[in-house]
């Protein structure tokens, strides 16, 4: 004989009595009372009111009830499901991750939809929707919150259908599952293999969708999982593999679909011996041309690529946005490269910029002076490390500097500069009121050995010295940190204003 249906003033009774001074704290105790009858938890969701979901889905989440857990995922009455902002780092969440597909399994395998399914979003992020367990939970609005289930409802960044907006897609058949990728050597985690599992058997009805994508692996395994994922959803992309550009070649199809993408961050392109020059030129064609559909790049991260000195141009022209940050890190750049960097570059929202480890050294300083005065306006950080960088050079760039009003962090480590230019440095940065931090080289002066060895009494007078300078200037919260790199372990040495020495070094 089936289970007797508890009435709707049943269950509402039994989870909300406002009179009570804490009803946040009773719905808890009504959702955990309830689960230790499980079959009755899953025959009360037919009529249990959609306020009341939320709660009781956290309370099964917590205690791992997974028959619960897969039955509500069937008769759940909001567009998305954010069970990622339950999960907690360092905890395995496989068997309810697990039974949230099978319960979408079951979902997508009915012919005849449930009278209150509007799932279109299972949300797997750990990061995104926190608000909408909170204010559920009543710890932001209270109990109130709890009948006024659309003011709750999670507001979902979604793809751009016509690029003026994004919004939640209409109801329908198929279900659209946001999960964190990490594409790495050996085999996925369980959760991944069993979600690739699902959306093979349930091709055109479950998809997955990627906001976040890591790769530092392009296995085969992995490529046949990039496949799987809705290009379109992909918003930042990491991919920090050591790889040839012939290995970017075959990349470069998924680059191209990523049309959402609001950051790229790509390192370690390395050139074959064995490559043409023609070879080259039509790689780094395509390479580029992938730039023209990423409308939305708002930030681009370049480390150590290799083909980049010769065509940084050809790459600014297929950039149709303006970059917020932009970070050339470890390349190798011509003097005509340079040129085009600060002609060319749309610097009208620049607000990050670093070329650490780009050697100026050889090149003339007006391309950096013309870049540094284009983006005065909006630049909020520099970062000019390691680039070879001497006093002749560096005072050329100190009047623009002075002009930078939004700049907040300064870095210009592993560059031979002498105190008096960081004594100008201090002078023209000084009416900088958003000037918070500034990271400076060991000066010329404070080494004691052809090794590369700061003297640390030396370096702390120096030290001494621009503190005071910026106590007579009125300007005694502005943190000045030293920094040098060990020459035996190549860790650095902070300053600020006692050393914090790495492990190896032993003063003299």
């Amino acid at each position: 004989m089936r289970p007797r249906l508890p009435r709707r003033e049943d269950i509402q009774s039994r989870f909300i009595r406002m009179t009570f001074p804490d009803p946040g704290r009773l719905v808890e105790l009504a959702c955990q009372s309830l689960l230790r009858d499980e079959s009755m938890a899953i025959a009360a969701l037919e009529s249990l009111p959609m306020e009341l979901f939320p709660p009781l889905f956290v309370a099964a989440f917590a205690g791992k009830h997974s028959k619960t857990l897969k039955v509500m995922v069937q008769a759940w009455p909001f567009p998305c499901l954010p069970m990622g902002a339950l999960m907690k780092e360092q905890q395995p969440h496989h068997e309810t991750i697990q039974a949230a597909l099978d319960g979408l399994d079951v979902l997508l395998s009915q012919e005849v939809r449930p009278r209150r399914w509007k799932l279109q979003v299972l949300d797997l992020q750990k990061n995104a929707h926190q608000d909408f367990w909170t204010v559920w939970s009543g710890t932001k609005s209270h109990m109130c919150s709890l009948l006024e289930p659309e003011l709750a409802q999670p507001m979902k960044k979604r793809r751009k259908d016509d690029g003026s907006g994004a919004r939640l897609k209409p109801p329908s058949a198929s279900v659209e599952v946001f999960i964190d990728l990490y594409l790495k050597e050996g085999t996925p985690d369980k959760s991944v293999t069993y979600l690739i599992k699902k959306i093979r058997q349930k091709r055109g009805l479950l998809h997955l969708c990627c906001e976040k994508l890591k790769i530092s692996s392009v296995s085969m395994q992995n490529m046949k999982i990039l496949k799987m994922v809705q290009l379109d959803s992909v918003q930042d992309l990491e991919v920090n593999c050591t790889w040839k550009l012939s290995t970017l070649e075959k990349f470069m199809p998924y680059l191209g679909q990523m049309c959402n993408l609001h950051r790229l961050l790509l390192s370690h392109v390395h050139m074959s011996s064995h490559i043409t020059l023609e070879q080259e030129e039509q790689c780094v064609s395509q390479f580029t041309s992938q730039f023209l559909s990423l409308l939305h790049l708002q930030e681009l991260g370049l480390d150590a690529i290799a083909f980049l000195q010769g065509h940084l141009d050809q790459l600014l022209r297929c950039l149709k946005t303006p970059l917020e940050t932009l970070s050339i890190t470890n390349c190798l750049l011509s003097g005509l490269d340079l040129m085009h960097l600060s002609q060319r570059l749309n610097v009208s929202q620049l607000k990050d910029l670093s070329l650490t480890g780009v050697n100026l050294t050889c090149v003339s300083s007006e391309p950096l002076q013309v870049l540094l005065e284009r983006a005065s306006a909006t630049l909020q950080d520099l970062d000019l490390d390691e680039c070879g960088i001497m006093d002749h050079e560096f005072t050329a760039i100190l009047p623009i500097l002075s002009r930078c009003s939004q700049l907040t962090t300064l870095s210009f480590c592993g560059n031979p500069i002498s105190v008096s230019v960081l004594e100008d440095l201090l002078h023209h940065t000084i009416g900088l009121s958003k000037l918070s931090h500034v990271l400076y080289p060991t000066p010329l002066e404070s080494y004691q050995d052809v090794h590369g060895n700061p003297h640390v009494g030396v370096l702390a007078e120096v030290h001494a010295r621009l503190r005071q300078m910026l106590q007579e200037l009125g300007r005694p919260g502005m943190m000045w940190f030293s920094a040098s790199r060990c020459a035996d372990c190549g860790d650095r040495t902070f300053y600020d204003p006692d050393p914090i020495l790495c492990p190896c070094y032993m003063s003299v």
